[in-house]
């Protein structure tokens, strides 16, 4: 391997000693082998570290980091930090790679090496059962931040990064404790456009009682946080300010309506206060680039 090709892959992890070995093995098997494979432990008291460290200790390629329990993003930006490759392959440790991966990956980078992110097709597993996923989850490349807004469209387990693309739009949003991909490919796709590899090269396991989507409530709240982060950047066109000014509206309006359901009151009234703020701060945006 070209040292300009040297990838490190990321996985942070937290109680998932018994699928953990299922990820690492799918790493270890590619048929372009990584730079190295930096794994998190977030706090597990599941004994995922111990059991980490004496099974990999004569992988001299696998590198086991233990912290108090942080998060996802504090995870995934130590490992970041702590890794040596150009690239970042991010994979959650309850996922896994199909062998050819990152050789398809790389292969699609050094046939186009303007671009400096890549991500590929899926296939989905919901409790041992393969399913389809809909329309709207379907991935694409290109410029393709319209796709990003209303959802996340790009999965961590399936992106490849370039370091220096990191440094630039900054990693993790440590403060968001759900939909924080959600918010990075916002602040890339927004500058950048992305390679997409029509292949399905990632299995995502899903419906276990831990995931975010599960035991966090409202996720549109953390998605109308990105929103407006993004908003207060210089790097939006006129054209992708108003679409994600049209998106935050959107956003704010169905998570008000159901806080109004819901009685939450004070909920309600903070949300049409931030409504109105946007609407005059983007109005007079508007008025001084007319």
């Amino acid at each position: 391997m070209q040292e300009s090709d040297s990838v490190s892959v990321v996985i942070p992890t937290c109680n998932r000693r018994s699928v953990i070995d299922r990820a690492l093995v799918s790493v270890l098997d590619q048929t372009r082998p990584p730079l190295e494979v930096v794994v998190v432990d977030d706090g597990s008291t599941d004994g995922t570290h111990e059991y980490l460290t004496e099974r990999y200790q004569d992988h001299p390629a696998v590198r086991i980091i233990k912290q108090p329990k942080k998060g996802v993003s504090a995870a995934r930006n130590r490992g970041i930090r702590a890794s040596k490759g150009d690239w970042i392959a991010l994979l959650d440790s309850d996922d896994e790679w199909r062998p050819r991966k990152l050789e398809k990956q790389l292969a699609a980078i050094a046939d186009q090496p303007e671009f400096r992110i890549c991500h590929t097709d899926e296939i989905w597993v919901r409790q041992g059962a393969r399913v389809n996923p809909k329309a709207k989850h379907a991935k694409s490349g290109g410029w393709i931040l319209s796709r990003c807004l209303a959802m996340c469209v790009i999965s961590p387990s399936s992106v490849l990064l370039h370091r220096l693309l990191l440094e630039e739009v900054g990693l993790f949003d440590e403060e968001l404790p759900a939909c924080e991909d959600y918010d990075l490919w916002l602040r890339i796709c927004s500058r950048y456009p992305v390679l997409y590899v029509d292949e399905p090269l990632v299995v995502k396991y899903g419906g276990h009682a831990d995931q975010l989507s599960r035991t966090t409530w409202g996720l549109d709240r953390f998605r109308i946080v990105a929103l407006e982060k993004l908003l207060t950047s210089e790097s939006l066109t006129t054209a992708q300010r108003s679409e994600v000014q049209s998106t935050l509206m959107t956003k704010i309006e169905i998570f008000a309506a159901g806080a109004a359901k819901r009685g939450r009151t004070d909920e309600v009234e903070r949300l049409r206060a931030k409504q109105s703020q946007w609407t005059s701060a983007l109005e007079g945006v508007a008025e001084v680039d007319g």
